[in-house]
């Protein structure tokens, strides 16, 4: 009678929840290690050194998507949207601009006790003349950041980083029907890349731009087009940067996505917002429909909306330099467009730019 009494759980559920334990610790402690790993590449980086291309293998892979990098950043935009009082406004802040290197005298205000979450201070507004938007070149950055590669695409992959690639196809998706479109397009015999190139003699051209944590959150219409269509892949949140990039072949494929289609005065146009882990959401200013990191979603699909089918058969003209969306946390912006062969890009693949300064022009 003086026996404790037992209270067991049913085998299979103290399993499952053994093995979730062990894969968030093992996958939690990998990617630990590759920060260290990404962190000695920046140093040799820095002291001018080549650092040699190691792709992943498919169980690293596989090992860092075991991280619940969807759950985390779910909980990471919650307590983001977490009011602090006011005395812990200041120090809190303080401290991330002294990790990550902002500038809040560009800030429209600079008082870090007016920021009543973290989420209102990783969406702060810019003084209207901290970022003045080139006049000049018809292609401005659309956010800050820093360049991670730029150029032709060519055979259908475009690179990430240098000497890492990915599928055109398998980033932007299947073609979009014609009907969509403001311009017509090649015939479906051709590879998928020149099926996108709608003007004879025009090229293919992207760049990529990755937004540091202490960048400003915003982006910006990169030029003067129509957006005619979104196509929204939900999907893991890995980290997107420099380090990580170089590390895990077609990263932009397998990460979250918005992809904003259209075109410009030279034809084929799309900006598309990478997300990546602490990125709970991707918001798009003329899209409510959008709903991003969705706690249900089916690996390797896609959502599709026409701006054109469902807004009077015009799409949504933005201007350069106009408001388009923002991240809740540093991500990436990679823009794919069509442009005749005489455009030239006026970057070096590393440096930082900021918004509304020249990509390139003709």
């Amino acid at each position: 009678t003086d026996r404790k009494k037992l209270h067991t759980a049913p085998v299979g559920q103290v399993f499952r929840l053994r093995l979730f334990h062990v894969l968030v610790a093992t996958g939690g402690g990998y990617a630990g290690y590759r920060k260290y790993e990404d962190y000695k590449l920046e140093q040799l980086e820095k002291r001018g050194i080549e650092v040699p291309v190691r792709l992943a293998s498919e169980w690293e892979v596989a090992l860092y998507k075991s991280v619940p990098t969807r759950l985390l950043s779910r909980a990471w935009g919650r307590l983001n949207q977490v009011e602090l009082p006011t005395w812990l406004r200041k120090p809190v802040y303080s401290l991330y601009i002294w990790t990550f290197g902002v500038n809040m005298k560009e800030a429209a205000v600079e008082d870090l006790h007016h920021y009543r979450n973290l989420s209102e201070f990783f969406r702060r507004k810019l003084k209207p003349q901290a970022r003045p938007v080139c006049c000049v070149h018809s292609v401005i950055s659309p956010s800050d950041g820093k360049i991670l590669n730029f150029g032709q695409v060519k055979n259908c992959e475009v690179e990430q980083v240098k000497g890492v690639t990915y599928s055109l196809e398998s980033f932007l998706g299947p073609r979009i029907s014609t009907e969509e479109m403001h311009f017509s397009q090649a015939p479906p015999g051709n590879s998928f890349q020149q099926q996108l190139v709608t003007k004879e003699g025009n090229e293919l051209y992207h760049c990529v731009i990755y937004l540091a944590p202490g960048d400003y959150h915003c982006f910006h219409s990169p030029t003067d087009w129509t957006v005619s269509h979104r196509r929204h892949f939900p999907g893991s949140l890995m980290s997107v940067n420099p380090g990580v990039a170089r590390w895990i072949k077609e990263l932009f494929c397998h990460n979250e996505r918005v992809v904003l289609t259209g075109d410009w005065k030279h034809g084929f146009f799309s900006l598309t917002a990478v997300g990546a882990t602490n990125v709970g959401s991707i918001r798009i200013y003329f899209d409510q429909d959008l709903h991003t990191n969705s706690p249900s979603y089916s690996k390797g699909s896609y959502n599709d909306f026409s701006f054109i089918s469902n807004n009077n058969k015009e799409g949504i003209p933005m201007r350069k330099g106009e408001h388009l969306g923002e991240f809740n946390l540093g991500s990436t912006i990679v823009l794919i467009f069509e442009a005749p062969k005489d455009f030239k890009f006026n970057l070096k693949a590393g440096q930082k730019i900021r918004f509304g300064e020249a990509l390139g022009s003709l």
